[in-house]
């Protein structure tokens, strides 16, 4: 689940882009063209940067990397140069964040302020090694790729097929992403877990299929105003697509589902008799309101703030919340007006914006960006659903896997009720399973932060990967049947 609410959210609290203006004074653009890394010094998570900045007939262009909050290649305009000194205004993005620096030889130093916070950055010439990722596939492979595509709901979905060379797959997987838009190999923080998922089942001889998230790589349709409800047709538009090969076997195909993707396989699963088995890795099973209050909190602990804090910021969010899901549609033009501006002034305070007057005016933006996320078809539909009513109608295998260091969907939390609401209906092959050391993306992990993900090296712990292969190779231990054959 990469919507994930924590302290870094503070820097770039709702970055959708970035941009800077450039207006070079004289030579003095000669020390600032070029590339650009470093850090913004927030307390306990530095936000590192990398930034490339090259003239552009007569102007100036540029683009941002921010891998810890996993944004790459943004854009950029806008940067005043003059003299020594070096100024950035971002445009477009809640809490008029700016840069105020001055160049001492080849760095970069100054102070970086948002919403009436303020952090110290440097930048410099030298160029950091890219982030080791030993998992990544690397050629040559035991296994064929194909790039695949087939009609969704809002269109075209793109992926990637890896099967077998030789024989038939033992069995097929539809990997489902988390929330956000992601790449067919779900990338994040410069990793890429689909794809080393990917390349362990194949070469166990599972084919799978990994796809571009709608709206995103060579998908087609908008990610933007989406619901779990429409990926979760997209999805079923992938398990068509399965089905329809002739070398698949069209009675061992199963769906893995990550975080949200968790919630939306059962989803499928609970209508669908055809569908072999589920792995769900980090899946609810309460609502997203209770998810995400959990997770705030979980976060905030490990980040090392008080108690009292954190227990005052839940009780916003929670009268913020109930406004949110509050069906505004009966209420008069006043009644109307006097709901939004009580969600604004919880919303500043949800933010710390509303101390003083100079920083909720600097917070304004911040503060109407998080009531806008909050009413996104997306965010309210999630933060409403329970999981548990599609998990008790499952009637298929179900392996559940958690990671004991998971802050983002807390296997303390959602463990146990998802095994409940799966015998509940009467499954009776589920295997539920927590697994010490591993966050929520199945790494293994110091404390579970989210703000470790971008440093750590492993992508998908190995313990975890063999675990899937082996429990889907246990349900299937025959090859599938040829044609004229009956099924084992």
């Amino acid at each position: 689940m990469s919507r994930f609410g924590d302290s870094m959210h503070l820097v770039f609290g709702a970055l959708l882009c970035l941009a800077l203006v450039l207006r070079v004074a004289g030579d003095e653009g000669a020390e600032v063209a070029g590339h650009w890394e470093g850090a913004i010094e927030v307390p306990r998570t530095p936000l590192g940067v990398k930034v490339d900045l090259r003239p552009s007939e007569g102007a100036w262009a540029g683009t941002i990397d921010i891998p810890l909050q996993g944004a790459m290649g943004l854009a950029l305009e806008a940067i005043v140069v003059d003299g020594t000194k070096v100024s950035f205004r971002i445009a477009g993005i809640p809490g008029a964040p700016t840069f105020d620096g001055r160049l001492e030889g080849r760095q970069l130093k100054g102070t970086f302020r948002q919403s009436g916070a303020s952090f110290p950055f440097q930048l410099g010439r030298e160029v950091q090694a890219a982030p080791n990722r030993p998992q990544d596939p690397r050629p040559p492979f035991p296994y064929r790729s194909e790039e695949v595509s087939y009609p969704g709901p809002a269109g075209t979905l793109a992926g990637t097929l890896t099967l077998p060379r030789d024989r038939k797959p033992i069995a097929a997987v539809l990997l489902i992403s988390g929330s956000g838009p992601q790449n067919r190999n779900g990338e994040i923080f410069e990793h890429r877990p689909f794809a080393v998922l990917a390349d362990h089942l194949s070469r166990k001889g599972i084919a799978v299929l990994r796809v571009d998230d709608r709206g995103v790589g060579k998908s087609q349709g908008s990610f933007v105003g989406s619901t779990s409800l429409d990926f979760a047709e997209d999805a079923r538009a992938g398990l068509d697509f399965l089905r329809q090969r002739e070398d698949l076997p069209s009675d061992r195909i199963g769906l893995f589902g990550h975080s949200e993707g968790g919630l939306i396989a059962p989803l499928l699963a609970a209508e669908d008799p055809g569908v072999a088995f589920l792995v769900l890795v980090a899946a609810p099973a309460v609502t997203g309101r209770e998810v995400l209050s959990r997770q705030r909190q979980l976060i905030s602990r490990s980040s090392g703030e008080k108690q009292e804090e954190i227990e005052r910021r839940e009780a916003v969010f929670d009268e913020l919340l109930s406004l949110v899901l509050s069906d505004p549609g009966s209420r008069s033009p006043e009644e109307a007006a006097h709901r939004r501006d009580r969600m604004l002034e919880l919303a500043h305070r949800a933010l710390g914006t509303g101390a003083t007057e100079e920083r909720r005016q600097a917070g304004q933006e911040q503060a109407e960006a998080l009531l806008a996320q909050l009413q996104d078809p997306w965010f309210r539909f999630f933060l409403a659903h329970d999981p548990a009513p599609a998990l008790s109608r499952v009637q298929v295998p179900v392996l559940a896997l958690y990671g004991s260091k998971d802050l983002q969907v807390d296997p303390e939390q959602n463990q146990s009720r998802l095994e409940a609401a799966l015998r509940r209906g009467g499954d009776e092959e589920v295997e539920v399973v927590r697994i010490e050391g591993l966050n929520h993306l199945m790494q293994t992990a110091g404390t579970g932060h989210p703000s470790e993900y971008w440093a750590l090296e492993e992508t998908f712990s190995p313990a975890a990967l063999e675990r899937i292969s082996s429990w889907i190779l246990q349900r299937f231990p025959e090859p599938p049947a040829t044609e004229g054959e009956s099924s084992p």
